[in-house]
């Protein structure tokens, strides 16, 4: 009987995850309360002890060592006289310990109890073991099947335990189906009066740093390192990295030949599109690469009010902002610097074309001024030497009548 009170206990621990160590304390403290139901008092203090290789139960009960017992606490107190029986140096107002040996059968509602309180005790025991594994797994990606979908949250099965996929922690453009495998990032693990709740994510910034130090073995090498990370789920994602190692590419690296690394890590977040932008000590030159793919004209900063004006070309001033001022604001996350947006009309390019426009409507006017002077001048010359033949012609037709 008592190998099969064992084997049972071998079993629930191998069901439950739970040491041996824990069960037969739930049952220790099951009997001690079922003691009490039968035989004691609620305030009594009770202790059981079982083997561990025979499964043997022991009952002790501490008593108050008092000089008359008082009525009513006979189950609490003891007197000198009989505490010296059983511990010859035991004082007034000490506790004294002893083995029962009289009682050792418990009644119906007595054995009710204790199974109640061995499945309380076991199921706190699984809770906390489940609690401390993935409290370690807190910042960490998982490899999980979704259990169910229910009222808009997602049951993800992580084993042991279960975890939640909560609406602000779904990809917008993702369906989920019963069995679906996915990865989720591990947010945070709390201890809840139902036992612990594990919430993931698959929108949290982190998790694509997770992903990447998957792709790339140079990160924990530590050549290269991912700086900061701004991110819109679902849509685009910009990340500054940097190179630790002199010769080596940060860029390059993280999006590996042909593009394979990165595109691996947008193959599990539904195919968001990822900037990665080389950092810069220059805040500068920080901030034009984070508005990546726009060409930026001059970057002016306010260091006290950690503000930047960006000039960019006509052209590229859609570009610049985004899609509803996507790429602007992940800029901005990116380098934590706030960033306006100036527009070809306020970076004066307007007025350079006017200033290269204006040379050559004056050369026109001048020109056309000069073709005037130039025919008048012709026409009065024109009209003089007539007038000199004229008057040779009359001065010498004297002379030829002479």
């Amino acid at each position: 009987m008592q190998n099969q009170f064992i084997s049972a206990i071998e079993q629930i621990c191998e069901e439950k995850g739970i040491s041996k160590e824990s069960v037969l304390e739930a049952i220790a403290a099951a009997m001690a309360a079922a003691y009490k139901k039968d035989y004691g008092d609620k305030d009594q203090e009770v202790r059981a002890e079982l083997d561990p290789s025979t499964g043997a139960a022991r009952i002790f009960i501490s008593k108050e060592v008092v000089k008359k017992i008082d009525e009513g606490f006979e189950d609490l107190q003891m007197t000198l006289e009989d505490a010296k029986k059983i511990n010859p140096d035991v004082k007034v107002g000490e506790m004294v310990e002893y083995e029962e040996k009289t009682h050792t059968d418990f009644g119906r509602v007595a054995a009710q109890t204790a199974k109640q309180v061995i499945m309380q005790r076991i199921r706190e025991a699984e809770r906390e073991v489940v609690f401390t594994e993935f409290s370690d797994k807190e910042g960490q990606i998982i490899n999980s099947t979704v259990q169910r979908v229910e009222r808009g949250n997602v049951y993800i099965d992580l084993g042991h335990a279960v975890g939640v996929l909560f609406p602000n922690d779904q990809l917008p453009n993702e369906r989920y189906y019963t069995g679906q495998r996915i990865k989720v990032y591990v947010v945070r693990v709390e201890q809840t009066l139902k036992g612990p709740q594990i919430v993931v994510s698959r929108t949290h910034p982190e998790m694509i740093r997770r992903l990447f130090e998957m792709e790339v073995p140079e990160i924990s090498g530590g050549s290269v390192e991912i700086v900061n990370i701004a991110r819109e789920a679902g849509a685009r994602t910009k990340i500054a990295v940097k190179s630790n190692t002199e010769g080596v590419d940060p860029v390059g690296t993280f999006v590996g030949g042909r593009g394979s690394r990165v595109q691996a890590v947008m193959n599990e977040i539904g195919d968001e599109k990822i900037d990665i932008i080389p950092f810069s000590e220059d805040p500068k030159e920080y901030i034009a690469s984070a508005l990546s793919p726009t060409k930026v004209i001059e970057v002016k900063t306010n260091e006290e009010e950690k503000k930047a004006t960006v000039k960019v070309p006509e052209d590229q001033l859609s570009l610049a902002i985004g899609k509803s001022g996507q790429n602007v604001r992940l800029a901005a996350k990116l380098t934590g610097w706030s960033v306006d947006i100036d527009g070809a009309d306020e970076a004066h390019v307007e007025e350079t074309a006017d200033a290269v426009d204006e040379p050559k409507k004056v050369n026109t006017k001048d020109l056309e001024d000069s073709l005037l002077s130039a025919a008048t001048e012709e026409d009065s010359a024109t009209d003089k030497p007539a007038e000199d033949t004229e008057d040779t012609k009359t001065e010498s037709e004297p002379q030829e009548d002479k």
